[in-house]
């Protein structure tokens, strides 16, 4: 499988070499429940889902947001955590109220993400510019330097970057844009992802991944945290490749 490791505190290079970070944790535990062995590559994320769909890895393990279209080319488990799109923005800058505070200025996201997907469509709306970088961390840099003025990322590491760089500062969060994080498969392989979204559930049902959670976001997740919440049948309700038959849950 394959993560972003950039993608702090998600996936990130460890002092003496190899990952570490939630989604490290996450399916090191999920493998070893499902005794299989597990091979984590890192990349960056513009080429995962092509990696996944020529058979170069068996699934994502990176934080994969559930869109519309990706359940068309793809299934996923359930979500095992919420995210939501929210803005970085350098110290000292006016804070962003809405899009149309971002008229003429420089907006940047990770390259192959919903956030350059959603960035584009308004900035062409509300008159402001995109630029689409390889890494998280490179599109932070950019507002950090002046060369932007916002970044777009995932709520978990726009916050994560701003409590290691008092200079950028988590601003505003699209109440609108949450959504789903899972774990995508090539679509012929159910077995294997209903199988995994059943290790996830278990995880879910005796408070591993919310422990995870804790100490890689440092907050306790609230109850209708998806950490805890066991969604019905396999997949994200509502979108398409959801499968909403019931199946008894069986954690040893």
């Amino acid at each position: 499988t394959g993560v972003d490791g950039t993608f702090a505190p998600h996936a990130m290079p460890k002092l003496g070499g190899g990952l570490e970070g939630f989604q490290i944790d996450l399916f090191t535990e999920v493998a070893r429940r499902m005794h299989r062995e597990i091979i984590i590559d890192s990349t960056s994320f513009s080429t995962l889902i092509p990696g996944m769909m020529s058979g170069r890895y068996d699934f994502i393990a990176a934080p994969t947001t559930v869109t519309k279209e990706r359940a068309e080319q793809m299934i996923f488990t359930a979500g095992y955590l919420w995210t939501a799109y929210q803005f970085g923005i350098k110290k000292g800058s006016t804070p962003i109220k809405d899009w149309s505070d971002l008229k003429g200025k420089v907006v940047t996201v990770n390259k192959g993400t919903p956030y350059e997907t959603l960035s584009k469509k308004m900035g062409e709306q509300y008159g402001f510019t995109v630029q689409a970088y390889d890494t998280q961390p490179d599109a932070t840099q950019a507002v950090l330097s002046g060369r932007a003025y916002a970044t777009l990322g995932g709520n978990t590491t726009i916050v994560y970057a701003a409590s290691k760089n008092p200079q950028f500062v988590a601003d505003l969060e699209l109440t609108d844009t949450r959504a789903h994080w899972a774990a995508p498969f090539p679509k012929q392989s159910v077995a294997l992802r209903n199988e995994m979204q059943d290790v996830l559930d278990c995880m879910k049902k005796d408070g591993t991944i919310a422990k995870m959670s804790e100490k890689w976001f440092g907050k306790v997740p609230g109850p209708d945290a998806l950490e805890r919440v066991i969604t019905p049948g396999y997949g994200v309700p509502g979108m398409p490749g959801y499968d909403p038959t019931p199946h008894p849950l069986k954690c040893s």
